[in-house]
């Protein structure tokens, strides 16, 4: 009991060292993250402007459905004929795919150890 005590008391002293950071160096980080980035800003800022570039992006990506539904088929197709033909494939292609296979099965791995607060046990102590 005492270890999440003395845990609570570190996370309150790092808690307010990040307040103080921000406090000191926020505003100046905010003006040059504005200055740098001002081809992005739609004038005026205002609030019905950001209503409406929401619509714009939401409808927008509403309309690109059938696109990208259209690519994802002739995808699947792609890899129906590479199935098919799969007396044909190349070392290199197989090697590709294999590689793919351990990508997405890592970054799966990295996920759940994520979810699990980075631990590797699942065990909190």
């Amino acid at each position: 009991m005492m270890t999440m005590a003395s845990k609570l008391i570190q996370l309150q002293a790092k808690a307010v060292q990040a307040s103080q950071f921000v406090g000191k160096h926020g505003s100046a980080y905010y003006k040059q993250l504005l200055e740098q980035n001002k081809q992005y800003i739609q004038q005026p800022p205002t609030v019905e402007k950001c209503s409406e570039l929401s619509k714009q992006l939401f409808y927008t990506r509403l309309a690109s459905i059938p696109g990208r539904t259209e690519t994802f088929w002739k995808e699947v197709d792609y890899v129906k004929h590479l199935w098919k033909n799969r007396g044909d494939l190349k070392v290199e292609d197989a090697g590709i795919a294999a590689l793919f296979g351990l990508e997405c099965f890592a970054w799966y791995c990295v996920g759940e150890i994520v979810g699990r607060g980075f631990t590797f046990t699942g065990y909190y102590p």
